[in-house]
């Protein structure tokens, strides 16, 4: 069983950055694509960004294109997504999730395994 555990999560100021962190277990990491995941109160989930299993290629949400980084560290079986100039609508709970194939992808469906979440809360 693969376990997914996001950190990083916190309240931080309009026009910040935060730097959220996805560390999932086994010796499969490097085989998979990885994703980011969010969802708003009252909202449904938002597709925020994914990694192929190398690093090479990557997918972004329009609403956090430029502003976003998604990379990975194959050797800690660590993702991270780098958050600059937040914005108040950033504020969500933020999902790590493991792919169920080697290529990114912006549907929810793609990915099998999933964390718990953790909050971001971003005040203007």
């Amino acid at each position: 069983q693969v376990q997914v555990v996001e950190s990083g999560g916190g309240l931080v100021q309009a026009g910040g950055s935060l730097r959220l962190s996805c560390q999932a277990s086994g010796r499969t990491f490097s085989r998979y694509a990885m994703g980011w995941f969010r969802q708003a109160p009252g909202k449904e989930r938002e597709f925020v960004a994914a990694i192929n299993w190398r690093g090479g290629t990557t997918y972004y949400g329009d609403s956090v294109k430029g502003r976003f980084t998604i990379s990975r560290d194959n050797a800690k079986n660590t993702m991270y997504l780098q958050m600059n100039s937040l914005k108040a609508e950033d504020t969500a709970d933020y999902y790590c999730a493991r792919g169920r194939e080697a290529d990114g992808s912006r549907r929810s469906g793609s990915y099998d395994y999933w964390g718990q979440g953790t909050q971001v809360t971003v005040s203007s």
